[in-house]
C-alpha cells in the first residue's frame, strides 16, 4: 500500500472505531530570564534583602545574578538556593550585635596569628577569605557550579586596573576578593590576580547580567541627598564619601551602556558604611520601598508576557 493510501485508511480506522484523538496541549510560554545586578556599598548593601524578598513574593527567580563587594556576598546566598526570608533571618544572626561581629572577626583573625604582622610590622588588615568564611552560613558551597544560579563575581585586579569577573572554580576567594575594601583588607592573591574590592571598578554589575529579557539594577551606593547641608565631615565620611562619589560616576557610566528595565537606588546615606550592627534598622528602612519595586517588575515582566503572546499569535497567523 502507498503511503497516501495508507493514512487514509488509518483516518477511516480512527473515524469507524471512534478513536479520540489525543488532547490539545496549549502552547506556553516561558517567563522573562531575569538578570540581577546587586551593587556593593557596604552595610548599606544589606538593603538588597527585601528586595530579595519582594522577588520571592512574586513568585520570581533570577537567571542570573551578578555582585559586586556586599552584592557579591549577599548574591552568593540567594544564588545558593537561600529566600530572602533566610538571608534576613542569617543577617540578623551574624550582625545582630557589636559583639556577634567583633567575637567572628577576632575568631577569624586569630586562626592564624601570623596574619597579624606583615614585614613592615604589625598590620590590623582583615583577611578578607577568613572574614568571608566567618559570615557565610554553614554549611556553603565551595565551587560556584554547586550554586542553584548562574553567578557571577566582580572584583578589581589591582595589577591591570581592570575588573576581574569569576564564574567557575573556587566560590569564597572570588567573593573575599570582591570585598576587599582597600585600607581594611589585605587584597587577596587568587587566580593569578591580585583583588582588591569590585567597586573600585564596577560597583554596579549590570554588564554580567545582561543577557536577560528583564534587566535589575539596585543600586546601594546612596546619593548626596542626606549630606547636602553637612558641614562637619570625618576622616572616615570623606575617605568613604569620596569613594562613593567615584562609584556614583562609574555607575553613571555602566547605566548608560547597559540601561537596566528596573532600577532601584535607596536613600542610605543616613547610615555609616561600616555600621553593620544597624542590620536591622538598614532592612526595614527601604521596607516601604518594595510595593513600588514589585510594580515596576510585575509591569515589566507582564509586558514581556504579553509581547510574546502577540509574537505568537503572529506566527501563527502565518
Amino acid at each position: 500500500m502507498i503511503p497516501i493510501v495508507e493514512r487514509g485508511a488509518e483516518v477511516i480506522r480512527r473515524i469507524t472505531e471512534e478513536v479520540e484523538p489525543p488532547p490539545l496541549v496549549p502552547e506556553s510560554h516561558p517567563g522573562p530570564r531575569i538578570g540581577v545586578a546587586l551593587g556593593g556599598g557596604s552595610a548599606r548593601g544589606l538593603t538588597h534583602i527585601p528586595y530579595i524578598e519582594a522577588m520571592d513574593e512574586l513568585g520570581l527567580r533570577p537567571s542570573v545574578i551578578a555582585g559586586t563587594s556586599i552584592g557579591a556576598l549577599i548574591g552568593s546566598g540567594w544564588a545558593s538556593g537561600m529566600t530572602g526570608a533566610e538571608l534576613r533571618e542569617h543577617s540578623y544572626a551574624v550582625l545582630g550585635t557589636m559583639k556577634i561581629i567583633a567575637s567572628r572577626l577576632w575568631g577569624a583573625q586569630v586562626r592564624n596569628l601570623s596574619r597579624f604582622f606583615s614585614k613592615g610590622g604589625f598590620s590590623v588588615l582583615l583577611d578578607a577569605e577568613r572574614v568571608v568564611d566567618a559570615f557565610l552560613p554553614d554549611p556553603f558551597p565551595y565551587e560556584f557550579k554547586d550554586l542553584q544560579t548562574e553567578f557571577y563575581v566582580v572584583a578589581t585586579d589591582f595589577q591591570s586596573w581592570h575588573q576581574a569577573v569569576f564564574n567557575s572554580g573556587p566560590l569564597r576567594q572570588a567573593i573575599a576578593g570582591s570585598i576587599a575594601i582597600p585600607g581594611l583588607f589585605n587584597p587577596v592573591q587568587f587566580a593569578n590576580h591580585f583583588l582588591v574590592d569590585g567597586g573600585v571598578v564596577n560597583p554596579l554589575p549590570l554588564d554580567q547580567a545582561a543577557d536577560c529579557d528583564i534587566l535589575v539594577g539596585i543600586d546601594v551606593n546612596g546619593d548626596p541627598s542626606d549630606m547636602m547641608n553637612k558641614t562637619s565631615h570625618g576622616l572616615i565620611d570623606v575617605w568613604f564619601g569620596s569613594a562613593q562619589i567615584m562609584m556614583h560616576s562609574l555607575t553613571a557610566h555602566m547605566m548608560a551602556a547597559y540601561p537596566p528595565d528596573v532600577y532601584v537606588r535607596p536613600h542610605l546615606n543616613s547610615f555609616g558604611v561600616l555600621e553593620y550592627w544597624r542590620v536591622r534598622e538598614i532592612v526595614s528602612h527601604v521596607e516601604e520601598d518594595k510595593d513600588n519595586f514589585k510594580r515596576a517588575l510585575a509591569t515589566k515582566v507582564e509586558a514581556f508576557m504579553a509581547d510574546q503572546d502577540v509574537t505568537s499569535m503572529r506566527a501563527e497567523d502565518r
